[in-house]
């Protein structure tokens, strides 16, 4: 599973640094499905995922990212990593990928949490 979803994610960092979009299909199969939340309606196919990678697109260089797998369930494998941008938030993600056997994801599933200082929560929300 390691080397399966490291090279998965080795692709899905040049991509995220290029934003080339050979790269950016290079990643997924042709009717993939991507959902940057849960439950929000996914980019489906190369078309729609290139499209929404674009116009959501990060500047090279602007965030470091640390990841580990969590597991696998079959073809599903989870990923929990920390998305430091240099200039703003830094989220706690986990990734829930359906790598096939050619390696590329048919379902890429992002779940983020800003990790904003819980110091400035006032003490009423607190209770």
């Amino acid at each position: 599973m390691s080397d399966a979803i490291a090279t998965w994610i080795d692709g899905y960092r040049r991509a995220w640094e290029s934003n080339d979009p050979d790269d950016i299909r290079a990643l997924f199969t042709e009717d993939a499905s991507y959902r940057t939340e849960p439950f929000a309606d996914p980019w489906v196919g190369h078309l729609e995922i290139v499209e929404g990678w674009l116009d959501a697109q990060d500047e090279p260089g602007a965030a470091d990212f640390e990841w580990r797998a969590l597991g696998r369930d079959g073809s599903l494998v989870f990923v929990e990593g920390v998305t430091e941008y240099h200039a703003g938030p830094t989220y706690s993600n986990l990734w829930v990928i359906r790598l096939e056997p050619d390696g590329r994801a048919s379902e890429f599933t992002e779940w983020w949490m800003d990790q904003t200082d819980s110091s400035d929560v006032s003490d009423s929300e607190e209770e």
